[in-house]
C-alpha cells in the first residue's frame, strides 16, 4: 500500500466540501422558519460540527469502522484515533492516509445529525437536542454505518449504498419521523401561517448543499479517477432533473416557486446519493424525475392531508428520497460503472432490488424504534419540548438570548 497524492488531495477536498454542507443545511433550514426562530434553527445544525466532531474522534469512528463484532457494531480498537494515522488503511482506503478517510466519514456523521433537526425546529429544547444527538450518534448512527460501510451484516448481505442513502438520508428521515410523533405539532399548526422568513437564504443554503454534494458523492469513490467523475455527473444530472421537475409540478398545482425548485434540487441530491457510483450518469434523469414526484407528493400528503408537522419536510425529502434512492440502485446499478457493485434489474440483476428492500426495512425499523426510545428517555428525564411561553416568544430569545436582527438580548 502506498499513498497516492491525487487521491489524497481529492479526499481532503471532498471532506471540506462535505463540511460546508452543514452550514448549508443551517442556512437552508434557517430561511424556512419564522423570524423568531432563525438563530435557534441555525444553531441546531452548526453545533453538530462541534459535538459530533468531538465524539467521532473519541469513539464514533471506532464503533462505525472498528473491528467487527457479530456484524452489528465496530470495536474500540480505533477509539481516540489509536491506530489511525498517516499510513493507509488496509481495509477502507488503501491509497490515502487513514486519517483522511476518518475525517471524510466524520463529515457524514455530522450532517446526518444536522438533517434531523429540520423536523423539530421551533419547539425542541436546545439542551435536550444536545443530549439526544450524542445518544443518537452512539446508538443509531454508528451501528447502521457499521452495518453498511464497516463490514457489518448488510455489507456482507450484498447491499449497495455508495454515499449514504440508507446510512444518512433514510436514517435521518425515519428518525425525524419518530421525533415528530413524540414532540407533536407546533402551537398554531396548521391554522396559523408559518411562512419562510428568508427564501434567498434558503436558496443560498441549497446552493451550498449542491456544491458540497459533489464531495459527498464523488468523494465516496475515495479516488480521483473515473468513478469519481461518473458519480459527479450522475449527481449533478439528478439534482438538475429533480429541481426542474419539482418546478413543473408546483407550476401545475399553482405557480413555479423558487422555494420548491430549491427543495426539488435537495430531493434529487438525496435520492441519487446511494446510486451515484453504481449507475450511469444518464440514469440520473429517471432518478431525478422519480425523486421530485415521490418527495413532492409525500410532502403534500403528510403535511397538507394529514397535517403532520414535520416542520421542514425532513421525512418527505430525505426519508422518502433515501428509500427511493436505495431502490434505484437495485434497478439501475451496472457493473460497467463500478465493478465492485452489482447489476440491477435493468441489467438482469433483479435480486439486487430485494437486497435493497431488506436494507430499507432493517435501517428504517431500527432507526425508528431506537430513536423513539431515545427520545422518550430524554423526554421523561429533562423534557424534549420548550414551554408554551418560550415557544410563543421564539427559541432565539428563550433558548439563546439572541435576535437574528439585533444581536444579544440586553
Amino acid at each position: 500500500m502506498s499513498i497516492n497524492a491525487g487521491d489524497t488531495a481529492w479526499l481532503l477536498i471532498s471532506s471540506a466540501l462535505v463540511m460546508l454542507m452543514t452550514p448549508g443545511v443551517a442556512l437552508f433550514y434557517g430561511g424556512m422558519v419564522r423570524q423568531k426562530n432563525i438563530l435557534s434553527t441555525i444553531m441546531m445544525s452548526f453545533v453538530c460540527l462541534g459535538l459530533v466532531g468531538i465524539l467521532w474522534v473519541l469513539y464514533g469512528y471506532s464503533l462505525s469502522f472498528g473491528s467487527d463484532n457479530g456484524g452489528f457494531i465496530g470495536g474500540l480498537n480505533f477509539a481516540g484515533l489509536v491506530n489511525v494515522g498517516q499510513a493507509p488503511s488496509s481495509v477502507y482506503a488503501t491509497t490515502v492516509p487513514h486519517l483522511a478517510f476518518m475525517i471524510f466519514q466524520a463529515m457524514f456523521a455530522i450532517i446526518t445529525v444536522a438533517l434531523i433537526t429540520g423536523a423539530i425546529v421551533e419547539r425542541m429544547k436546545f439542551g435536550a437536542l444536545l443530549v439526544f444527538s450524542a445518544l443518537w450518534l452512539t446508538v443509531v448512527y454508528c451501528p447502521i454505518a457499521h452495518w453498511v460501510w464497516g463490514g457489518g451484516w448488510l455489507a456482507n448481505f450484498g447491499v449497495l449504498d455508495f454515499a449514504g442513502g440508507s446510512v444518512v438520508h433514510l436514517n435521518a428521515g425515519i428518525s425525524a419521523l419518530a421525533l415528530v410523533i413524540l414532540l407533536g405539532r407546533r402551537r398554531g399548526f396548521p391554522g396559523e401561517p408559518m411562512e419562510p422568513n428568508n427564501i434567498p437564504m434558503v436558496v443560498l443554503g441549497a446552493g451550498l448543499l449542491w456544491f458540497g454534494w459533489f464531495g459527498f458523492n464523488a468523494g465516496s469513490a475515495l479516488t480521483s479517477g473515473g468513478l469519481a467523475s461518473s458519480a459527479f455527473v450522475a449527481t449533478n444530472t439528478a439534482a438538475a432533473t429533480a429541481a426542474f421537475t419539482w418546478m413543473i409540478l408546483s407550476w401545475l398545482h399553482r405557480r413555479p416557486t423558487l422555494l420548491g425548485t430549491a427543495t426539488g434540487a435537495v430531493a434529487g441530491l438525496a435520492t441519487v446519493t446511494p446510486a451515484a457510483g453504481f449507475v450511469t450518469p444518464l440514469a440520473g434523469i429517471p432518478i431525478g424525475i422519480g425523486a421530485a414526484i415521490a418527495c413532492y407528493y409525500a410532502m403534500m400528503f403528510f403535511k397538507m392531508k394529514l397535517s403532520f408537522d414535520d416542520s421542514l419536510d425532513v421525512f418527505a425529502v430525505h426519508g422518502v428520497g433515501g428509500m427511493l434512492g436505495m431502490i434505484s440502485v437495485g434497478i439501475f446499478a451496472s457493473l460497467a460503472v463500478n465493478s465492485a457493485g452489482a447489476n440491477g434489474l435493468v441489467y438482469g440483476g433483479g435480486m439486487q432490488v430485494l437486497k435493497q428492500l431488506v436494507a430499507i426495512g432493517a435501517v428504517g425499523g431500527f432507526a425508528f424504534t431506537a430513536t423513539w426510545l431515545l427520545g422518550k428517555l430524554v423526554d421523561v428525564t429533562i423534557g424534549l419540548r420548550v414551554g408554551q411561553r418560550e415557544e410563543t416568544v421564539g427559541l432565539d430569545l428563550s433558548q439563546h438570548g439572541e435576535r437574528a436582527y439585533g444581536g444579544l438580548l440586553r
